[in-house]
């Protein structure tokens, strides 16, 4: 068994492209992730206060590390326009070594290089 990796994607959903830019922006200037796709529109069905519901959303997909889950996560939450945003985090397991390490330099701030928090 391996070590639980430090590197992850968070999947998440917006109303539109110009809200999901927005919230992307925000995630990397405040180093939470170091890169947000912007994906192409999707139609979603879910069912939702007991009716089916169909809706066009804006997929994102956060590239951050584990230590940040947790503040990304609320960081959404104040930004999102739903009640109920879709927030999903998933391990990273394995990628190009170069990348996870410039990942992980990018969600390096200030405060974690005082505390000895930067990346491994």
């Amino acid at each position: 068994m391996t070590a639980q990796s430090q590197h992850v994607l968070i999947y998440t959903t917006w109303p539109d492209a110009e809200s999901a830019a927005a919230a992307g922006e925000e995630l990397v200037s405040r180093r939470l992730a170091a890169c947000v796709n912007i994906l192409a529109p999707a139609t979603s069905i879910y069912q939702w206060q007991g009716s089916i519901e169909r809706a066009q959303e804006t997929p994102m997909l956060v590239k951050t590390v584990r230590r940040r889950i947790d503040s990304v996560i609320a960081r959404i939450r104040t930004l999102h326009p739903y009640d109920v945003p879709a927030v999903v985090v998933l391990s990273i397991e394995g990628g190009n070594s170069d990348f996870l390490a410039w990942l992980s330099t990018e969600t390096t701030d200030a405060t974690d290089a005082k505390s000895g928090g930067g990346h491994a």
